[in-house]
Formats: C-alpha cells, structure tokens, sequence
C-alpha cells in the first residue's frame, strides 16, 4: 500500500497535539518500525522521557490521523496485480504488517485480499519490525520454514526482520529508502514497484507450484 506518508503526517500531528517537536524526516526514517520502538527513539531525539499516558495518547492520535487519511491511500502500481498472479500460480502468500488490526484492515481490503489469506498484524506478534515475530508468524500460516519464504518490504526495518527470520529480503522503492540503503540492509534485489516486481519473478526462480 501507498502510505507511509500518510504515516508520517499521521504521527506530526499526534506529536504537534502533545507539543513535540521532530523534523518530519526524522518522523519518515522510523516508519515501518513497532509503535513502541518508534516512541523510545523519539524519546532518544527529544532527550526527554514520555509518561506512559503520553505514550498512549500518541499511539492513540496516530491511529485517529491514520484513519482519516484513508482516503488518500492506494495500492501502489502492480499490488493487486502481483497477488493475483501468485494465487493463479499456486504460489502461497501472506500479509504481514507492524500496523494495528484497526489500522490495517482497511487498508488492506483497498486489495481485494480473498478470504482465508493469512494476515499477521502488531496486535497477533509480541513485538514488531525489526524484530522478526512478524515473519516467523506469516512462515507459520503458511506452513512453510522461514528459509524458504521470501519477505517483500519498503523499509530497512522491514529487510533486519527478515534477515533475522532467516528469510530473503525483496525490496521495493515505495517506503522512500534508497536501493543502497535497502541493500546494505539485506535486500537481494530492489525493485521499483510491485509491478516492477512481477515482471521479473523469473529472477527469484518464483514459479507456477
């Protein structure tokens, strides 16, 4: 999905209500990381300590800037598409996502997702991305070993978690990382979009099952 800006205005306006202050770059930097981890880095960048009901009025604000952002938010080019053509090759897939059910469900029904896809969200996993949870969840669903799964991601939180799930790293440009960055940070090949993508699976050795 396109929408990690959607994000990064989501927590601007959550810290602005509490009257932090974080330079929206730094804000973009943390994007596709935990909610938890996110809120101890920014304590890190203000070099103060948040009280947990700060804490929780900043997870709760995000949520509600999200949610009224919902409209501007899409499959990027070829999501739909590259799904579609993993079911009609028989190829198992999952959705694994560091965004709440409340946050994700959404958004992830903009996809056309069919019924009974496995769909592991923050809510399901002790801890998020960079963590592996997520991924080692998602291998579960699909009663696969992590080692034979590829993870497709944005973020360089996204590639640690699938390095330290024992899975191959695929990146896309979508999350605003450069190809370098998500390389040094695991990807074996970056792409531009899912339909990028999906026009060179050949390159994953990814076939009809």
């Amino acid at each position: 999905m396109d929408s990690v800006y959607q994000h990064v205005l989501a927590w601007r306006e959550a810290l602005h209500a509490e009257k932090l202050d974080l330079s929206v770059w730094r804000i973009h930097r943390r994007i596709g990381m935990s909610g938890g981890l996110f809120l101890k880095a920014l304590e890190r960048e203000l070099g103060a300590t948040l009280t947990e009901g700060q804490a929780e009025r900043l997870r709760q604000s995000h949520v509600r800037g999200l949610l009224k952002r919902l409209d501007q938010i899409h499959p990027l080019p070829g999501a739909k598409e590259l799904l579609g053509a993993l079911s009609s090759m028989r190829v198992p897939w999952a959705i694994a996502t560091s965004g709440s059910e409340v946050t994700a469900r959404p958004t992830l029904e903009m996809l056309g997702i069919p019924a009974g896809t496995p769909v592991i969200t923050r809510d399901q996993v002790a801890y998020a991305k960079p963590n592996p949870d997520l991924f080692l969840a998602a291998a579960q669903r699909l009663g696969a070993p992590p080692s034979d799964c590829f993870v497709v991601g944005d973020s360089i939180w996204d590639l640690l978690a699938a390095q330290r799930a024992g899975a191959l790293g695929v990146a896309v440009l979508s999350g605003g990382y450069g190809r370098e960055e998500l390389e040094q940070a695991g990807a074996y090949r970056v792409y531009e979009d899912p339909a990028d993508l999906l026009a060179h699976l050949d390159e994953l050795g990814i076939r009809a099952g």
